[in-house]
Formats: structure tokens, sequence, C-alpha cells
């Protein structure tokens, strides 16, 4: 039998521990915290202490006295709760020291206990996606836009960009800012292009916007699912940004070839090269596509220039005159900064270095591109004989600038020919050009407002000076272009009216020749110039002031694919229109003679008035009453049909009369014969000898010379 000092295989030691603990029993059951010092060092002693017995702690001897019951832990909440043994232990041991698969104080905590800790919480493996950069840089991007888009700060843009980081990620930048000015309105859009233009050489490279732009047009099908125009809008971005030279005009040409054919990419492709970078004037017309509201007007840009080439011309300091043509951000006006300054040179001899020096730095530093040096050579060229009238050495001053500017290889050397084939005129000439000029500005100016044409013939044969006719036409429609339609309209019809008293046809092509020389000037000041003479092209055309073989003549003497053999094009489609006289009858949206429904009643009336008794002379008179040349094959129309349906010859005559007198034009008497013919068989319905009647007619015509004997 075991002595009482040694019952229940325990030791004293053992003993006296475990009689602390049921000492401390109520304590710990009301402890304010269940981590405890005191039942933390009890425990952890107990659990050192009783995992034997008296000999190697394997066997099951019996309870010792006041012991609670085996496998006891105690949870938050005080309670004493059963733990599964989970064979963690054999017979007679206190069992595992860890559960790992359950443990019953962690289940029932409860996150309203006011001694709850969040760290007694098990540990939980959350999932989560690897942060990819590009997403980062997508939503950075969309921010940049926003804001700049509300503030207009590209200096912010520029500063956000470079501290963004991810440079070879700026394609995509490109692309968004787009995408998102396309829904916007045309302000925004006007922004995004400024943008993209300010952004170029220092923030965005021109491969990187190669790169974005070639994403828009492979992702255009998606774009014009929530934008329906985005096609026509993406091909403005492209055709400004040419323009704006941040893209080579050749991406067209390379896009093209990796787009298939059917794509709305091509599409886009096609709008931007035919119907805007082959436009005339497009430069100027792209710049003011949306409004341009973010840019300065043309004259405010001129200013600018002039002041900055004023102050560099004091200075001498070629960096900051540079960085004043950067500021500018008009890349696709810096033809005006080459004309300018070059102008200041001849004006100003002892500025020459200086000017060269800063054309030369301009060009080396890519700020000014070679075609605009180019075009701005080319325009003070065009200029040469208004620059003359002021400056007598002009054209000797413009020769050496050239020369110097070749040898510094910064001009293409075909300029030099060019500019010497101006040669030189003495001064008496340009003595009497200027007077002339002079006279010619008061004339016009007086016959838009007493709109007296006999009287203007008079001052002009007083001047006596008709090989300067063709600079009369210029400065007529140079200054028409600048008013009213009326005006328009009262120059249309005093050159019709010049055609037939004093003016040769000579005269007429040379001046028109010479106003189309000059239209990239005149388009600075004359929004669409290029539409205008046009129609003052057609409408000379429709009043036999020129024949259809003078636009050719015309387009001949101008430069290949230039502005103005465009606007010859245009003249001679807008010509030959079916019913193109009514409509240029109308071009200024005024009418100084009849409507075309009075002029046909009155034609009618004339000739029923003559077929039946009237005479020839009153006939031909009320024809030239009507004041419409350009109308006069209704009266050869009327008169044919007139003579099928009566039968009498009598029509025929006066058309023979009024071809006698240069009443009606052999141009109008044939375009009179096509539109008889072109009806014939609805005619034939109604007069069934129209075919025979109608050979009968052509065959006189061409024996008395007033049909061409190749007409048919």
């Amino acid at each position: 039998m075991a002595s009482p000092k040694n019952e229940g295989f325990l030791t004293d030691q053992q003993r006296e521990v475990l009689k602390i603990a049921v000492q401390n029993a109520e304590v710990l059951s009301t402890s304010p915290s269940p981590r405890s010092p005191t039942s933390s060092v009890l425990l952890q002693e107990l659990y050192k202490n009783g995992g034997g017995g008296n000999g190697a702690g394997g066997g099951g001897g019996a309870k010792a006295p006041g012991a609670g019951p085996k496998h006891v832990r105690r949870c938050h909440s005080g309670k004493l709760v059963k733990v599964k043994k989970d064979g963690g232990g054999g017979k007679g041991t206190w069992g595992k020291m860890i559960d790992t698969d359950f443990d019953p104080c962690l289940d029932q905590i409860d996150p309203n206990d006011p001694n709850y800790d969040s760290g007694e919480e098990p540990y939980e493996l959350v999932g989560a996606t690897i942060c990819d950069p590009f997403d980062d840089y997508k939503k950075s991007v969309v921010n940049i836009i926003e804001e700049y888009f509300t503030n207009g700060s590209i200096e912010a843009v520029i500063s956000d960009l470079k501290d963004l980081g991810f440079g070879e990620y700026r394609n995509y930048f490109v692309k968004r800012l787009i995408s998102m000015a396309m829904d916007r309105r045309d302000k925004e859009k006007e922004m995004a292009s400024v943008l993209l233009s300010s952004l170029y050489s220092t923030v965005l490279s021109s491969v990187q916007i190669s790169q974005g732009l070639m994403m828009l047009l492979e992702s255009i099908d998606d774009l014009a699912l929530d934008i329906p125009d985005a096609p026509e809008m993406l091909a403005v971005f492209i055709s400004r940004a040419v323009v704006d030279d941040i893209l080579p005009p050749a991406f067209i040409g390379r896009a093209r070839k990796l787009l298939p054919e059917t794509s709305k990419g091509a599409e886009v492709l096609k709008i931007a090269e035919k119907s805007y970078l082959t436009a005339p004037h497009h430069a100027e017309l792209l710049e003011r596509r949306w409004g341009g509201t973010t840019r300065l007007t043309v004259e405010e840009v001129k200013k600018k220039i002039i002041d900055l080439l004023k102050e560099y011309a004091e200075n001498g300091d070629t960096a900051e005159a540079c960085r004043c043509i950067r500021e500018l951000r008009v890349p696709f006006f810096h033809h005006e900064v080459v004309k300018r300054a070059i102008t200041l040179a001849m004006e100003k001899p002892e500025s020459e270095a200086k000017v060269l020096k800063l054309l030369k730095e301009a060009n080396e530093e890519n700020l000014i591109s070679p075609r605009q040096v180019s075009k701005g050579f080319c325009r003070v060229q065009e200029s040469l004989d208004d620059l003359s009238l002021d400056i007598p050495s002009a054209k000797t001053a413009f020769n050496s600038l050239t020369k110097k500017a070749v040898s510094e290889k910064w001009l293409d050397p075909s300029f030099i020919s060019l500019a010497s084939a101006n040669g030189e005129v003495s001064d008496g000439e340009h003595a009497k050009l200027r007077r002339f000029k002079e006279e010619v500005v008061t004339i016009i100016h007086e016959y838009f407002s007493s709109d007296d044409i006999p009287e203007l013939i008079r001052s002009l044969e007083e001047l006596a000076l008709p090989e300067y006719n063709p600079i009369f036409i210029k400065k007529l429609i140079t200054l028409a272009m600048d008013r009213k339609n009326r005006e328009k309209e009262m120059a249309s019809a005093l050159l019709a009216a010049l055609s037939m008293e004093i003016f040769t046809t000579d005269d007429v092509v040379n001046g028109f020749t010479m106003l189309l020389e000059s239209a990239d000037d005149t388009a600075l000041d004359v929004l669409d110039a290029s539409d205008e003479l046009s129609l003052f092209l057609a409408r000379a055309v429709i009043d036999d002031v020129l024949a259809p073989l003078n636009l050719e003549e015309i387009s001949n003497k101008l430069p290949p694919k230039s502005s103005g053999t465009e606007t010859v094009t245009m003249a001679r489609t807008l010509a030959s229109a079916r019913h193109a006289g009514e409509r240029l009858l109308r071009c200024w949206g005024v009418n100084t003679g009849w409507q075309v429904e009075d002029a046909k009643d009155k034609i009618v009336k004339l000739l029923e008035e003559y077929e039946a008794g009237g005479d020839l002379g009153e006939a031909c008179r009320c024809i030239r009453d009507l004041g419409m040349p350009f109308f006069n094959h209704e009266v050869v129309k009327k008169a044919l049909i007139m003579a099928m349906e009566k039968k009498n010859d009598k029509m025929i005559d006066l058309l023979s009369e009024c071809f006698s007198e240069g009443l009606i034009t052999i141009n109008q008497l044939t375009k009179g014969f096509m539109r008889v013919r072109d009806g014939m068989d609805d005619l034939a319905l109604d007069i069934p000898i129209a075919r025979e009647k109608y050979g009968s007619y052509v065959t006189r015509a061409k024996e008395d010379g007033w049909l061409l004997a190749s007409f048919a």
C-alpha cells in the first residue's frame, strides 16, 4: 500500500502544485483575462511536471483527491470544457500538448466579449491577384487626361508623364487620349491635337505616336459601335498629325499594308488621304477643323511672329527666339516665320546675318522642318513683285539669301535656279506698276459702291496700261473675296463685261494664273479662298469669259500637285456638272440677273414674238438685254425645238445672226445642240420628223461655221 505521502502516484512536488491549482480554481473562473500570467504559469508547470507517475509515467493509477476531470481546458468565457484526447498519449498521460484538428477555445471566440482580442482569431490565407504595372499605368493615364481636359495645362501633363515613367507604354497614352477625345466636344478634340503636338520630341517620339494611331486603326471597328463617326474623326486626327509634322506622311502607306483592304482602318486612311491631306489649303482647314478653340487666330500668330523677330533683331538671342517659336505651338505655320524672317533681312540688311543664324539653328534643331523652310522661301519668291514695290533690291537680296541658305545646307539647291529666273526690273517699271495698283484699287472700290460698269471701263481706258490687265483681274477678285457675296457677284459680272469690251482671253488666263500662284497667301486671310477661286473660274467658263480648254492651259502653268492645280480641277468639275449654269448663277447666294424660270419664260416669249413676224435686230436686242450670256444655250435649245414644231427655218436664221454678232458663242451653240440631241427620244414622240430636222440643222450650222466640224 502506498504511503500517504506518495498517494495516487503523485510526488510531493506534484501534490503541492495541484493543491495550489485547486485553491485558485475560484480565482481562475472569475479572472478578467483568460491569458493571465498566473494561470499560464500554473498550466505550464502542470504540463511540465504532470507527464509521468512514480515510474515511467505510463501507468494509469487512481485519481488524485480533489483533482478536476481529465482533459479539461478553459475557454475565453471562463468555462471548462472537455477535450477529446485524440490518441495523443498513452494510459496515465496528459494527452497531446497541442490539439491540431479541433480547438474549442478558438471555436467559441465571441467578438462581442469585452475581452475579445482579434489576435486570437485563426489565421486565414486570402487570395490576391498579382499587380500588373500596365494596369496601374492605364488608370493613371486616364486621370492625367481627365485633368488636362479640365484645366488645359500642358505643362502638368508633361510633368505627370515624366513622373509616371513607363516610357515603353506611351503609345497607349496616344491611343487613350484620342479615344477619350472622340467621345467629347470639339474643344477636347482640339485640345488633344494640341497636346500631341506639344508632347512631340519632349515626351513622345514619332514612333510612339505612330504605334498609338496604329492601335486605334486596328480597334476602330469596336470604337465605331459606340461612336458612329469615329472613322471620320480618326482620319482628321491622323491628317492633323501629318500637318503638324509629328507624323511622317509615309505612315499612311505603311499602315495601309498592315490592314485588310475591307477593314474600317483602311477606310480611315483613305478618308485622311483623299478628303484632307490632298485638299487645297488643307493645313489651314485642318487647323480649324475642331473650331481652333485652344489656338491663336492667324492674325494673332502673325503678330507674335513679327514681335519675336523684331526682338531677336535687337538682342540676337537665338535660344530665346527658338523658345518663342516653339511656344507658339503652330509647327504647320512655321513657313510664316521663314517668310517674315527673310522679309526682315531684305528690309534691314544689317540683320541678315542674325536671320540666317536663326533659321539655320531652327532647322538643325528640327524646330522648323525642311518642308516648312522650303514653303517659306517659296512664298517669298511668289510675292517678290509686290515686295519689290517697297524694297527695290528685293530680288537681288532674295537671290543672295537663297545662295547662302543652300551653301549652309538647310535649303534645297533647286531654289537657286527658281530665284534667279525672276530677274530684275527697272526702278521706272516699279514706279509705274505701283501707281497702277494704287489707281485700280480706287477704281474697284468705286465700282463696288456705284455698280457702274461703263464708268469703270472708261477709267481703265484712261490709264492706258493694257499690259497690266492681268494684275487688274487679280486685284478685282482678291478684293471681292474679302467682301460680301454682293461684291463677288459684281466682280463676276464685271469680268464678263470686260472680256467683251477691252480684255483678251490671254489677259484673263494670266490674271487667274497669278491668283492661283499666290493662293496660299490668300488662304491665310480668306479661309475658303480655294473654294471661292474655283467658283470664280467656273463662273468665267459659264459666262464664256474662258473656254474649258483655258482651264487646262492655266493648270499647265502651275506647279504639279499644287493647291492651284487642285482649284482648277475643282472648277472644271463645277463647270461640267449638270445644270451648272443655273447653279453658278446663284453661287454667291445673290442674283443680279433674272431668275432662271423668269429667264426661260422671257426666252419663249421673245422667240414666239420673233416667229410671229418680229424684227431680227429686235430679237437680238432682247437676247442681249437678258444679261445672261452663260444661259444662251437655252435660247439655242428653245429655238431649235420651235423650228422643228413650226417647220420654219426662221429660227435657224436668228441663231446664225446671233453667232455673226458675237452674241451667242460657239460654246453656247454647241451646248444647246447637245441638249436637244440628249432629249431626242422624248422629242421624237411629239415631233416625228425631229431627228431628220435636227440632222439638217447640224449640217447647216457646220457649213456656216457656227458649229465645229467635229461635232457629231
